[in-house]
């Protein structure tokens, strides 16, 4: 089996900009489809399909050559996939290939409208984005080994919880028939199940819990991140990983707006008064423990109580004020972070309007 290199610390000084060639990659779960844009002449491109493997990765290198390219002087470009583009990132980072990665939303209305759709197009239009705006893209930077396991964890932890409430609502259904049917052992089976999903789950938990415990800097921050109430393993977890170990945003706000929950204006020259709202286009996965959080914040924590009730009291909406809870948590996370000293409730004024 082919070892995957991986990189703990990626860091290019190259600027996009300096470089002569520009691959865009439309990445899947088993195929790479490139498109190879050449500096002075964006009309046309050369394309190659392979496999999202290593074998697949060194094919990429003979492609380069035979078009006589030198492998220093190209960038290439990817839209986030989730796990599919890890191996490839990792691959290009053991060779020093500058690389970015990018909002498969924001590369496609930067384009403006477009026709056709298919992984070859999709691979040129990604090129053609790299060219275009390169002078403002940043390197991507890999994460540690540490954090791409726990991301997997929180994967794997997330599906085996959809299973969990699938066998939950199963369960009820049967229960409400098994007096007619007379079927106790389907009841009995699906018990059993729910069972062995929960010591699943709560071993997931250990393992991640291990991994950060394992860590110094990953400790550190999480610990700063538990004093804040409302924020537990799984937001912690997901937080460091989304972050990139709070290297990725430097702000509450940058965060906020990545996580959904930071409200925007819709206003337009005197007669447009939109309702202030927030974008549909967040993580929806750290938005939800986000509420979470925040709904066991409004519990728990006698400050975010207290506003909780008074905008009850000024007849704000519950979602909206749960979402504003949502960006004050997000706040106290990073201003700990940022102080490297835990949450107290001395600070607690600075954060409640």
């Amino acid at each position: 089996m082919a070892t995957i290199p991986v990189c703990k610390n990626y860091s290019i000084m190259d600027k996009f900009n300096k470089k002569k060639y520009f691959i865009g990659v439309d990445i899947s779960k088993t195929v790479l489809d490139l498109a190879l844009l050449r500096e002075g002449d964006y009309d046309s491109f050369t394309e190659l399909k392979t496999k999202n493997s290593i074998d697949g990765f060194n094919g990429i290198m003979e492609w380069i050559q035979k078009e006589g390219v030198q492998l220093r002087d190209c960038a290439f470009c990817m839209e986030h996939t989730g796990t599919y583009g890890l191996l490839f990132y990792a691959w290009l980072a053991q060779i020093k290939i500058l690389f970015c990665v990018e909002s498969g939303l924001h590369i496609k209305r930067s384009l403006g409208m477009t026709r056709g759709k298919n992984d070859a197009v999709d691979a040129r239009r990604i090129a053609d984005y790299l060219a275009t705006h390169r002078a403002k893209l940043k390197p991507f930077e890999m994460p540690s080994p540490l954090l791409v396991k726990i991301k997997q964890l929180l994967t794997y932890r997330e599906q085996m919880v959809r299973i969990r409430t699938s066998l939950k609502n199963s369960l009820k259904s049967h229960e409400q028939y098994r007096t007619i049917s007379g079927l106790d052992n389907i009841v009995a089976q699906i018990k059993e199940q729910i069972d062995r999903q929960d010591q699943i789950i709560i071993g997931i938990k250990q393992q991640i819990t291990d991994i950060i415990e394992s860590d110094q800097e990953l400790r550190k921050n999480y610990r700063l991140m538990a004093s804040v109430k409302g924020i537990g393993l799984i937001i912690g977890a997901f937080m460091l990983v989304s972050t990139n170990n709070f290297t990725s945003f430097d702000n509450g706000r940058k965060y906020a707006c990545y996580a959904g929950i930071a409200p925007f204006e819709f206003t337009s020259g005197t007669s447009i008064r939109g309702k202030t709202r927030t974008s549909k286009f967040g993580n929806k996965i750290i938005k939800t423990l986000l509420n979470n959080g925040a709904n066991s914040a409004i519990r728990y924590d006698k400050q975010i109580k207290k506003y909780y009730e008074r905008k009850r009291g000024e007849g704000k909406d519950h979602k909206v004020i749960v979402n504003a809870v949502c960006c004050k948590l997000v706040n106290r996370i990073f201003a700990v972070i940022r102080r490297q000293s835990p949450f107290v409730e001395v600070y607690e004024q600075n954060f409640i309007n």
